[in-house]
Parts: structure tokens; sequence; C-alpha cells
């Protein structure tokens, strides 16, 4: 039976009840943050938390408590299910009140429920890359929040599958964002290319941490726009997330990329990026 944590306690999962006029079930008002788990510790935990706080701050929420004991609470969680490896996901909603568009006009409590789910180190991992789909961004201007609010990213994703695709690449009148789930970068003679972090797109924890790697590795960096026929001109082209970590983007709808193999950039992040997993297991 598994635990989860519902605002300061842990039950079964089956005990956890959500009140129907929580704001998040109603809104979509509220915000969230899944973890990658190594070993029994969270990875770059650092960086989710200060997203975390961020986007608390964006929406003008309330955290139930601070960040420090979040984290204990967190890690309690992963230990009291025996998860070796796996993901730990949590949001925060604005809680449970009368439903008005309005934010409450006196103070309501937080609502915060977290989960664990267990998988295998390897799982997340597509070295050969993957097929993509260009889709229409039909978001809403504030992808920098990660809020609940996801029904563009869900029907992006959905329409891409149906096309025989993992994932969706968004773009915005030809200008590409970013993936339903997921970052975007291409290479181009050697360079790096990713949408700069603003309103639309989500300024992703594993983006941040592989323009890092490529700072470490000498490679040359661009944050700008680019269009779609960038993209289906581009010699490499993969995604990123705590899921997917760095995969090779190979073919986008019936346009092969670059050589339509893994590209050397990406095999060298993504090489970095792993060797960065082992060091934090083995510490």
């Amino acid at each position: 039976m598994s635990t989860i944590l519902y605002n300061d306690q842990f039950m079964a999962r089956e005990q956890g009840k959500v009140d129907m006029e929580d704001r998040g079930y109603q809104f979509g008002d509220g915000i969230y943050e899944a973890l990658r788990v190594y070993n029994g510790e969270m990875f770059l935990l650092d960086l989710h938390m200060k997203r975390l706080n961020r986007s608390a701050r964006e929406l003008r929420l309330t955290l139930p408590y601070d960040t420090d004991h979040l984290v204990e609470n967190l890690n309690k969680l992963i230990k009291d299910n025996e998860m070796n490896d796996g993901y730990v996901y949590f949001q925060i909603t604005r809680g449970a009140i009368a439903r008005k568009h309005r934010f409450p006009e006196k103070p309501i409590s937080s609502v915060l429920t977290a989960s664990v789910e267990a998988t295998t180190q390897d799982e997340d991992l597509y070295p050969d890359g993957i097929k993509a789909s260009l889709i229409d961004d039909i978001r809403w201007l504030r992808c920098d929040i990660k809020t609940l609010n996801l029904l563009g990213n869900v029907l992006a994703n959905q329409e891409a599958f149906e096309k025989g695709s993992a994932e969706a690449i968004l773009h915005r009148d030809g200008v590409v964002t970013e993936g339903s789930t997921c970052n975007v970068f291409i290479v181009k003679d050697g360079v790096l290319i990713t949408h700069p972090a603003n309103h639309f797109i989500l300024n992703g924890i594993t983006r941040l941490f592989v323009l890092q790697l490529a700072e470490q590795l000498g490679i040359p960096v661009e944050e700008r726009t680019y269009t779609t026929d960038e993209l289906l001109d581009a010699d490499e082209a993969f995604i990123t997330s705590t899921g997917v970590r760095v995969t090779p983007v190979v073919q986008i709808d019936e346009h092969p990329v670059g050589d339509g193999k893994p590209g050397a950039i990406t095999s060298r992040l993504l090489d970095a990026f792993n060797h960065e997993i082992a060091q934090f297991i083995a510490k």
C-alpha cells in the first residue's frame, strides 16, 4: 500500500480526499513540481525548490510551509514508500472555498498533495531518438509558471500521439517554443540553440542543467528564437525534461533531422548528463 503526503500528514492513498471546491480542481489554480529520485535522493533539488517559490510568487499563492519543511516531508515520503529510483510529484493549490473566479477575500489554507512513482534508472532513456510532430502552440501566455493548467499541453501531446509521434514540438506562427512536456534544442554548425527563458516557455530544470553542461564542455550556445524552417534544417535536435533527460529527435513528421541519427553534440551532452547522475548516485 502506497503512502501519500496530504498537507502535513502521511496516509494511505485511499484515504486522501480533495474537496470538490478545491480551486486546483475547479480552476487549475495551483502549481506543481516533479523530481527525479536516484538511490533514494532527489536530483537537482535546489533548482526545483527555487522554481517552486518563483511559481508561487507569480500566482500570489502562499505555500503551506517553508521549503525546508517540504523537503523534509518529501524525503520521508520517499523513505516510507521504500523507493530507490523513480519520481516524486507534488502540487499545491490555493485551497477550497465557494466557487468564484477572484481570489478569496479572506486567507484560506492552501492544499499540498504529494506522491511517488517507482521506476528504473534507464526507463526514461531513448538513446536511438524519437519522432516528433510540429503542433500549433495554443497555450496561454504565462508558460513560464509551472501551473496545473496543462490542457493545451495535453491536447498537443494527444495530437502528436495520434500522428505516431512521441512528442509535440510547439510553435507560435512558425516560431518554435518548446515541447508539450519538455524543452527543445537544435544544433546548427556546432552551435546549440534554444528558445530564451521568457513567458513563452517553462524554464525547465533539465534545460538549465544542460546549459551548464554545454558551458563546461565548451559548446557554443545561443538562447534565441528560431523558426520551424530552422528546426527542419537543423543538424541535430533534442528535447530535455526530468523524465527524458536528453533525448535525440531524429524525425519531425516526415522529415529526418540531419542524417536521421542522434548527433555528436547531443550524444556528448547525454553522456555528460549520465556521468553527473552516476556521480550523484555514488556520493
